[in-house]
């Protein structure tokens, strides 16, 4: 005779599986934004004792919006706010990022063009940009140590927009058109700018404001 299988309802079954754990406070958000100097990482610690943000930045628990190598210069933004971060990063929200570069040479307009377009880098091909010719700009301050110029060989500024972040991009794309990089400035990301902020000064500012 076969047995058949039975549940007693008045015995309750526990699961094993443990609760969810409830995210880490992180405090109420935060937006900070800071001019870099160069020759600062775009993080708080460093083992091998370079300078970075906690030199400048004596608040906890906020972290960079994208990166700005050591060698460049200008807005850095920093939040502890995912969504904002994301906003800013992801290529998918094609955030405008400006940058005043200065180039080595006097970039021909079929430079420019293939700047606009997109070049193909070794990483595939770029989004199309923004690139123009610009005057050095009156509010840009003299770098600590300055750029090494050749007298042969004239510099010219450019103003580039993006909508992608890959690493070292814009050095990348004006080298790729012969024009090596000399000098890098980010102006904006999205409607945060550099504002009057002096290398080393940073600003919070509040998230209902942008």
């Amino acid at each position: 005779m076969n047995k058949t299988s039975f549940r007693n309802p008045t015995v309750k079954r526990f699961s094993t599986r443990r609760p969810a754990k409830k995210p880490a406070d992180r405090g109420p958000k935060r937006l900070v934004i800071f001019n870099k100097p160069y020759d600062v990482l775009p993080q708080f610690t460093d083992e091998a004792g370079r300078s970075t943000l906690k030199d400048y930045i004596p608040l906890q628990g906020i972290y960079a919006a994208g990166r700005l190598d050591r060698d460049s210069e200008g807005l850095l933004v920093l939040t502890n706010d995912g969504q904002l971060q994301a906003q800013l990063t992801q290529p998918g929200k094609k955030t405008g990022k400006i940058y005043y570069v200065q180039v080595e040479g006097e970039p021909t307009q079929e430079a420019l063009e293939a700047l606009r377009n997109g070049v193909t880098l070794n990483d595939g091909p770029t989004l199309p940009a923004g690139a123009e010719l610009v005057e050095e700009p009156e509010w840009i301050w003299a770098r600590n140590p300055p750029i090494r110029e050749r007298k042969a060989i004239p510099t010219s500024w450019l103003k580039i927009t993006l909508y992608e972040g890959r690493n070292r991009q814009v050095r990348r794309m004006t080298a790729h058109v012969g024009y090596p990089t000399l000098r890098l400035v980010r102006f904006a990301m999205g409607n945060l700018e550099l504002s009057d902020l002096a290398p080393g000064e940073w600003r919070e500012i509040p998230l209902d404001s942008i």
